[in-house]
């Protein structure tokens, strides 16, 4: 039996998977333009798929598209980043709000497990890619307690655009041994969940949100710093 060729539609999302996942890791540098020739020699595919993939990213954010000269990376700064994080504690605390009000115990008890099983690994890891997926992990259940998918969808692509400045962001905490301090952040906003106590949990989870964000220049500059490091060119 042979296997079914892949279809425009499955050509596209390879590309938009693949393409999304160098533009968040910055593969691309900040402001840098595209070359859709070498892309598309690169990923095996032809210009109306790869130029299909490359919109979609355009209408998320992770690229930008100027008339007449193509699509660049988007450009990586603080006031960007600040901007990104203060949608996303609004967000969020939207989302916790709604949980507070309707979330099953069920729900919420199972937050509370995922906390617990990973905890020790939180505190003992080293890698900020593991790290990273665990703290996201987190906000990312803490929001879907809300059942509203919009909420999620909005939450996804923040943390996609943000998520290369807090890799770095929690590589430097790891190494100031800051890190036990954020997983308290996450007990009190679970305590306040569970207590329904709206204003102490969303309180909790501005003020853990805004506390990073107010790390947003340093942040920036370290990953420009890391970007900018000597690695080789591209394939």
């Amino acid at each position: 039996m042979t296997e079914a060729l892949p279809t425009p539609e499955d050509t596209v999302a390879r590309l938009y998977a693949e393409l999304r996942r160098m533009a968040a890791g910055f593969e691309f540098r900040p402001s840098e333009r595209l070359n859709e020739s070498r892309l598309a020699l690169r990923l095996g595919a032809s210009r109306t798929p790869l130029r299909e993939a490359l919109n979609r990213l355009v209408a998320e954010g992770f690229l930008d598209f100027r008339s007449g000269q193509g699509f660049f990376c988007r450009a990586l700064s603080p006031e960007g980043i600040f901007h990104l994080y203060e949608a996303r504690a609004a967000i969020e605390c939207a989302a916790l709000g709604t949980a507070i009000d309707q979330a099953e115990e069920a729900a919420i008890a199972d937050l509370a497990a995922y906390l617990d099983r990973t905890e020790g690994a939180y505190i003992r890891s080293t890698d900020p890619v593991e790290l990273l997926e665990m703290d996201e992990s987190f906000h990312v259940r803490l929001c879907a307690l809300a059942g509203n998918p919009e909420f999620d969808g909005i939450l996804a692509n923040i943390n996609g655009r943000i998520r290369y400045v807090r890799s770095i962001d929690l590589k430097q905490m790891r190494a100031s041994g800051a890190v036990g301090e954020r997983l308290s952040a996450h007990r009190r906003v679970l305590q306040a969940l569970v207590a329904r106590d709206r204003a102490a949990a969303t309180g909790a989870l501005r003020a853990h949100i805004e506390k990073r964000r107010d790390q947003a220049t340093e942040a920036v500059r370290l990953a420009f710093a890391d970007i900018y490091a000597p690695k080789g060119e591209l394939e």
